[in-house]
């Protein structure tokens, strides 16, 4: 099989699969020697399948940033908020990565 993206040959193997930083395990994949990874559908159907079983599953929302005074708010949807145990009033650490993401860990 060559690879749609580079014409090189794919090799099927298990390859580790995460979402948001928490691994669901190894899936049969086929892979390529320039970094492009295509789960096969047994593969796809078992990741779907754990993401759900751990509360992975349709995660990703969107946020509005707001104003509270003369500070701008990050208003966090409830399904994520729930996901991550947050509560008012807990500590976390906010920080930029490059012009495009913000970082908020749990302290």
């Amino acid at each position: 099989m060559k690879c749609p993206i580079c014409d090189g040959s794919m090799e099927r193997k298990k390859v580790p699969y995460s979402i948001g930083g928490l691994k669901l395990g190894n899936f049969e994949a086929d892979a390529c020697s320039c970094g492009e990874i295509f789960f096969t559908e047994t593969s796809s159907d078992a990741i779907d399948k754990k993401a759900k079983e751990k509360g992975l599953w349709g995660l990703e929302k969107r946020g509005k940033v707001g104003y509270s005074g003369n500070s701008l708010i990050v208003r966090i949807p409830k399904k994520v908020a729930e996901f991550m145990n947050l509560e008012k009033g807990g500590d976390i650490l906010v920080r930029p990565e490059g012009k495009r993401r913000l970082v908020i860990e749990v302290e």
